[in-house]
């Protein structure tokens, strides 16, 4: 935060601040970006929602990087100072909050307390943090807590600052009794908006959002914080893969331009369907084996299954050819779309996550060209109302 104080101090500081925005400003349009004259220059009516949206993508982009170079300056750093810059990881705004996460995070869901040792997740936060992630995924009733324990002993062991991390956990299933579990007054707080206004206003959080709820649903708890005078959804955790796509392409995107909710997705790899794993079967060693996810095992060994693995086999000579491997074109395929804010990473060994992490490469390479041919073999788009008007 920057304070500006009476007199001669003041004056100065708004001055040389001034001053610098101007050559932020300046340096920004003076890469390769002359202006246009004005009958170059396309207005917005006559794009397509498409182009629009794109339109308005790169001119937040552009206010983001004269924002950026100004404050760069103004603390006498350089871009070589940020961490985007010295990993290579890209951040986004969480919907159309001021929230700047990683667009890649780390999830806990199953591994955690349950399927990998504390060391293994040691080992898999250090590597993250180490490649610019800064968005940490739990919930409450993942491994019945332990997830939640783990992850924090882990930020204190390391020592990592707090401020910069963002945490995101999730209420819901909290425990066996009644009243441990539901979004009730006795479990958190009244009524969900309520609450989590509540919890906000008592430092407990920044923000709050949404997980696998319906379009309406987070229409009507945005509707209802209006009402009330309190603090609305930035987010909604969706699943989204090649094989799961309606939602964060037609829902979610109307709701971005609506109210500002934007979209952190998780399962980017369908639970490991779409890792090549399963190709042949389902291996002994892996989470489809275990008694637990029977209902994993159902949905590969399905006739829709083995429809997913043969197009996963067509899609293989595209990876090839991009030079990267099937997850990590999925990961990126995920992140093509400028409506994700984050894809939330599972992994339960170092590997893995080394592998995931490495989509962050392949994303300049999903050209409109790649991207339909990937629409061609999987045959799966969803339209939106407007897609069917045009």
């Amino acid at each position: 935060m920057l304070a500006a104080r009476t007199g001669a101090a003041g004056s100065q500081i708004t001055e040389e601040t001034s001053k610098l925005r101007k050559q932020s400003a300046f340096s920004v349009g003076s890469k390769d970006r002359s202006p246009k004259k004005a009958s170059e220059n396309v207005k917005d009516g006559s794009l397509s929602p498409s182009g629009q949206s794109q339109l308005r993508a790169r001119q937040l982009a552009q206010l983001r990087e004269v924002e950026m170079n100004w404050y760069l300056k103004l603390c006498d750093l350089s871009s070589e100072h940020t961490t985007a810059y010295t990993t290579g990881m890209p951040h986004r705004n969480l919907g159309k909050s001021g929230l700047r996460v990683s667009c890649l995070g780390l999830g806990t869901w199953v591994t955690f307390g349950g399927q990998i040792s504390d060391e293994v997740a040691e080992r898999l936060m250090t590597i993250a943090y180490e490649s610019g992630v800064n968005l940490f995924d739990t919930a409450e009733v993942y491994a019945a807590g332990k997830a939640e324990v783990i992850l924090g002993s882990i930020i204190k062991k390391k020592g990592w600052r707090r401020s910069s991390l963002v945490i995101t956990t999730k209420l819901y299933w909290g425990g066996k009794a009644e009243t441990e579990r539901g979004l009730s007054r006795k479990h958190i707080i009244e009524e969900i908006v309520r609450a989590m206004t509540h919890v906000i206003n008592q430092g407990m959080a920044m923000y709050w959002g949404t997980s696998r709820w319906s379009a309406m649903e987070i229409m009507e708890a945005y509707s209802v914080a209006r009402q009330f005078n309190m603090i609305p959804p930035v987010c909604e955790q969706a699943e989204y893969h090649l094989f799961q796509r309606e939602k964060v392409e037609v829902q979610l995107p109307e709701l971005y331009h609506k109210i500002g909710v934007g979209a952190m997705t998780w399962s980017p790899l369908a639970c490991g369907i779409i890792s090549g794993k399963y190709g042949n079967g389902v291996p002994e060693s892996s989470r489809a084996s275990l008694k637990c996810y029977q209902w994993l095992k159902e949905r590969i060994v399905s006739e829709e299954g083995r429809k997913q693995q043969n197009k996963l086999k067509d899609l293989s000579p595209i990876a090839e050819r991009l030079g990267c491997t099937l997850p990590q074109l999925a990961v990126a395929w995920c992140l093509r779309n400028e409506g994700v804010s984050s894809v939330l990473l599972g992994t339960s060994t170092p590997e893995q996550l080394i592998e995931n992490l490495g989509a962050i490469q392949v994303l300049p390479k999903m050209t409109s060209h790649v991207v339909n041919e990937i629409d061609n073999i999987l045959r799966n788009k969803p339209y939106s109302k407007k897609d069917y008007r045009s």
